[in-house]
């Protein structure tokens, strides 16, 4: 696991740090259609996010715990070895990040986003969640999606990306498939109109 890029003191009315952010359906980069990004850093050097809704393939959580030679893999709790890896972003996907509740905390290594949601990438979180002393809700990705400054502001000016207010549900709920259409309706959008004017200049 790696250290999480620091969170620095931004304006909410300028910044995007702790919302969602949507793909629009005409997305080119096949490895964000449907996207569902929660933003975890966003300030004037750049942004940093989680996709949400994408599945790894073939690798699970029991497989990620033998990996790392966790010892306490064998008493997890019932379930927790069934829990998805996902697929954070196309960048340092050799990476992993645990996107999490705000009842677990490690000192100098987790870093906070909102009061609801912290950001840990150290090894200690995982022994902690298959020892059951973890966080009551987490979401384990590997790589991160990652923006220059200025990027992702310009993306959401030429119409590559909406963005809303998060929730916990929809951040850690297992329904991956359903996210993406749960997150549009957040903003009241009907999908099947969007995909038509999303060709119209």
């Amino acid at each position: 696991m790696a250290q999480a890029p620091r969170k620095k003191s931004e304006s909410r009315s300028t910044y995007l740090g702790g919302q969602l952010l949507l793909a629009m359906p005409n997305m080119i980069d096949r490895r964000f259609r449907r996207a569902v990004i929660y933003i975890c850093s966003h300030n004037a050097d750049g942004a940093m996010g989680l996709i949400v809704n994408q599945r790894a393939e073939n690798i699970t959580f029991s497989d990620l715990l033998r990996q790392l030679n966790v010892a306490e893999a064998a008493t997890a709790p019932a379930g927790l070895l069934d829990v998805p890896v996902q697929v954070g972003g196309p960048v340092s996907t050799e990476r992993g990040f645990v996107l999490h509740s705000s009842d677990y905390r490690i000192e100098d290594a987790t870093v906070t986003i909102t009061k609801d949601i912290c950001l840990t990438s150290t090894i200690e979180i995982l022994r902690a969640m298959a020892s059951g002393k973890g966080p009551q809700r987490a979401l384990l990705a590997l790589g991160y999606s990652g923006w220059a400054p200025g990027q992702l502001e310009a993306e959401i000016q030429a119409n590559g990306w909406l963005h809303c207010a998060a929730d916990r549900d929809l951040i850690f709920g297992a329904d991956l498939e359903l996210k993406y259409d749960r997150a549009l309706s957040k903003l009241g959008i009907d999908l099947s109109h969007l995909v038509s004017e999303a060709g119209h200049a």
